[in-house]
């Protein structure tokens, strides 16, 4: 983090959740509050406010795992990706900016989360879990079928749409096992070096 340029000694930083990309919270750190970041591998920041360091979550037991921070084209920003250990903001909220839209493949998990939870009557995603994980399977092995015969000559538009059932009945699976998208980048990401 060298030759970063800091205004009246401080920079701001847009934190933002490493699993979702979700953007949690905007705060500032000072020079002394990034060094303590980047030693401990927990977020500090620098309270304009009260004119302190202050360790986020050494009260609330909400802390931030540290997994990478990158500035930006200028040097005068930073962005830092984390592994939030319960909500970002003040408030109680996962994010200060709860007003953005989660991307669709979380707010898709979102939605099956709570589909396998609560089992609504007339839900066809719950219909699915309580059919089993075999009714699951099937219902992947007919899409990824359809999506290759859709790949084979009938266009553009019928591919995505084929890719996009492939994709919700990979997701109702996921969530049957317990495994996040992140979980998939991850391992995505560690085969690219």
């Amino acid at each position: 983090m060298n030759d970063l340029k800091f205004t009246d000694g401080l920079i701001p930083a847009i934190v933002r959740d490493a699993r979702s990309g979700a953007i949690l919270t905007l705060a500032w750190m000072s020079e002394e509050s990034l060094g303590k970041t980047e030693e401990s591998g927990q977020t500090w920041f620098w309270s304009r406010s009260r004119g302190e360091l202050w360790n986020k979550g050494a009260t609330s037991g909400n802390t931030q795992r540290v997994v990478h921070i990158a500035a930006d084209c200028d040097r005068d920003a930073l962005v830092v990706s984390v592994e939030p250990a319960g909500p970002a903001c003040h408030t109680g909220a996962t994010s200060c900016f709860d007003d953005v839209p989660a991307r669709p493949l979380e707010a898709l998990m979102h939605v099956l989360r709570d589909r396998r939870e609560k089992r609504p009557e007339g839900s066809y995603s719950a219909a699915l879990f309580n059919a089993g994980r075999n009714k699951i399977l099937k219902k992947i092995g007919e899409e990824a079928t359809e999506v290759v015969i859709a790949a084979s000559g009938e266009g553009r538009e019928r591919l995505v749409s084929e890719i996009a059932d492939l994709v919700f009945h990979l997701s109702v699976l996921m969530v049957d096992e317990g495994v996040d998208w992140e979980d998939v980048e991850g391992e995505l990401a560690g085969r690219m070096g």
